[in-house]
This record gives structure tokens, sequence and C-alpha cells, in this order.
């Protein structure tokens, strides 16, 4: 017997493939564009610091390594932006790879810090590389379509890109390297007495993670057309995926999924008639909120709430 949650997924996701075909304004293709990047850079978030604990601030590092990968294949060589997204991808996996051993010794405090310098020097080393464009940037060689098109297009891909990032998420938190990472997160001590491979587990989940967050920014470079290390390594942008994050409820794979959908909108509206400024000190206030009253995220608490209710 079918489940209304079988039916809903599909009819859903046609909807959203569907909507470029009723041809909306261009701004309602650029925000949904900002929701699906927002939803897949999250839930690569979630491998490692939802699932494990391991609070990081460097993701934006393998999200903007992707966004640079695009543009100097594209600009250098010709290569469609659609394959040298999983260039991205894979450049942001051997990152991760080349840092993760020493960093991932760390933990609590000392790996949020170690992390947040890893999108530091990353920023000044691509700040003063003359190979992609130092401080003035690079700009992209644009598809020769329209603007319309240029962006259904990217809007379909952003679209593929999130839903398949949630699907591999939601398929490793169903898993056998789920369980462990999960079990990292409730006593790494523990985890290790069991057996577990601890290490090599947050190594897997840090360099998966960080491919996944490279496609997002490959395919994100080129839609913007440029790619400034000011723009692509912005901590504002770090925030926002913490704070989608643990908004949503980073335990679980939805989390992360009603996080960004829900703040992409609100910081769309707070940006457009507050200013970006201010936007800042409400992320921030809002996160301190959410740790302390919702620390498991807005999906627990509301089903704390509907428990309590029951009862």
């Amino acid at each position: 017997m079918l489940k209304p949650k079988h039916i809903l997924f599909p009819l859903v996701m046609i909807m959203l493939f569907a909507f470029p075909v009723v041809r909306p304004p261009l701004f309602f293709l650029t925000l949904c564009f900002s929701v699906f990047m927002f939803v897949g850079l999250s839930e690569s978030w979630n491998l490692l610091g939802g699932y494990t604990g391991y609070v990081s601030l460097g993701h934006i590092a393998f999200f903007s390594t992707g966004a640079y990968t695009t543009a100097v294949f594209m600009n250098r060589f010709g290569i469609s932006p659609f394959i040298t997204a999983i260039l991205g991808g894979v450049f942001s996996a051997v990152l991760a790879a080349l840092v993760g051993y020493p960093v991932l010794r760390l933990k609590g405090a000392y790996f949020t810090i170690s992390s947040l310098l890893l999108a530091v020097v990353m920023q000044l080393i691509f700040m003063n590389w003359d190979f992609v464009g130092s401080s003035t940037g690079l700009w992209y060689k644009l598809l020769p379509v329209s603007i319309e098109v240029n962006r259904i297009l990217f809007y379909e891909a952003m679209l593929i890109v999130a839903t398949a990032i949630t699907l591999v998420v939601r398929y490793v938190e169903r898993s056998k390297f789920g369980a462990g990472l999960v079990a990292i997160r409730e006593d790494e001590d523990v985890a290790k007495t069991m057996g577990i491979n601890t290490p090599w587990l947050k190594m897997k989940a840090f360099i998966l993670g960080a491919f996944l967050a490279g496609v997002v920014g490959g395919i994100y470079g080129y839609y913007m057309s440029y790619v400034h290390p000011e723009v692509t390594f912005s901590m504002n942008t770090s925030l926002l995926i913490l704070l989608m994050s643990f908004f949503g409820g980073c335990r679980s794979w939805s989390g992360p999924l009603l996080g960004a959908v829900v703040l992409s909108l609100a910081n769309q509206l707070i940006v457009t008639f507050i200013g970006a400024e201010i936007s800042r000190i409400l992320y921030g206030l809002l996160l301190v909120v959410v740790i302390i009253f919702m620390p498991d995220g807005v999906m627990q608490y509301a089903k704390g709430l509907f428990v309590r209710e029951k009862r």
C-alpha cells in the first residue's frame, strides 16, 4: 500500500522541474536557485557537522574551490560547466583529504577554529594567486544562449544537484556508515571501544561533504558568471549554512532541508527590505536563540510539543 509520502515526493519534484514551463519572472528562478544551492550546502555540511558533531566553519572553502575550478577549466580549456562542476567536487575532495588528517584530530572549539582558519588561508591564497585572477577575480565565458534560457538551465541543474545530495545524505543516514557517524557524535571514546574506526569514518564524511559542496560551487560559479575571493569565501554564507542546519535540526537529513528552504526565503526578504548588514545581526541572534532554546532544531522541538500535547 502506497503511503502519502511516496506520492508527495514525486509530485513535488514534477512541479519543481516543470516550474520554468509557466515562464515565471526571472526573479523567482533566481530565488529558487538560491534555495536549491543552500539545500545542497546544508545537507553536505550535515554529513560531518550534524552526524558527528564536528561543527565546521570552513565548508565554504570547498564550495569556493568548486567555483574556481569551473572558472579555470571553462576559460582556459572551454570545458562545459556541467562537467567542470564534477571536477570542482573532485578538487574539493582532494583538498579535504590533504587537510583532513591533521584537522580532524582536533575536537570541539579547536576543530571549529581550525576549520575557520582553513577558509581564511584559502581566501588569502586565492586573493594573491595570479593563475586564478588574484584580487580581480575571474569572469566566465557565457553560454551562447539568452538570459532566460541560461537561468532555466542552471535552475534545473541546481535542482538536480540539490536532489541528488539530499538523497545521498538520506542514504548515508540510514546506512551502517551513518550509524557510525552518529555513534561518534554521541560519544567518540565509547565508539572507539566498540571497534568503530572513528578516524576513517570522519575522514570519509569530511571528503564526501567536500565533494558535494564543490559540485554545488561549480554550478553556482558559472551561474554568477564571476567569482571573487571576497564573494565566494563570504563568512555570511558560512553562518547561513550553519544556521540553516541548526535551525531545522542537524540530527537528520530533513532538518537542513527545512532550514535551508525557510531561511533562504527569509534571507531574501531581509536583505531586500532591511539590508545585508542588519541581516548578519539577525542571523547571529537567531543562531543564539536556536542553540539555547531549540538545540535539536525546529523539527525535534515541534515533535516534542506534539508528544506532550498528545499525552
